[in-house]
């Protein structure tokens, strides 16, 4: 069903699921080139190992990642997205993002971890739910527990 929801701001994590999430954000919606792919990298130390011996940039990650981005739009043929790059915590950076793109929505997939993981990992979902100033579609991933 088409919806004419714009714009869609879709968090990237890279995962197997990143492609179906997609895919399901284009059954949103008949104009592609409203979607916002977004990428939120997480601080790194600078006493990484990486960093320490020169090999690893903040530039050198943006770098990647945008190249990771534009095949992704390639891939699932959505190649008039904005793509967006962004440092910090995950649910603040993606809920800011979709306020400051004006969206209409998030589509964002979820893990649904318990337990240890749970209190390790957190909940990206959770918080960009709680932050949002849009709608959130929360896609259960295939390998949820």
């Amino acid at each position: 069903m088409l919806l004419s929801v714009k714009p869609i701001v879709i968090p990237v994590e890279f995962s197997g699921e990143t492609a179906a999430v997609v895919r399901r954000a284009q059954q949103m919606t008949s104009d592609p080139t409203h979607f916002h792919l977004l990428h939120v990298m997480v601080p790194i130390d600078d006493l990484s190992p990486g960093v320490l011996l020169g090999d690893c940039t903040q530039e050198s990650r943006t770098g990647h990642v945008r190249k990771r981005l534009g095949s992704l739009a390639v891939e699932c043929i959505v190649s008039y997205t904005r793509q967006v790059v962004l440092l910090g915590s995950l649910g603040l950076a993606i809920a800011d993002c979709a306020c400051n793109q004006n969206a209409d929505v998030i589509v964002i997939p979820t893990c649904s971890y318990h337990g240890i993981k749970r209190l390790v990992l957190g909940s990206v979902g959770e918080s960009v739910i709680r932050n949002a100033k849009c709608g959130v579609l929360v896609l259960r991933c295939s390998d949820a527990e």
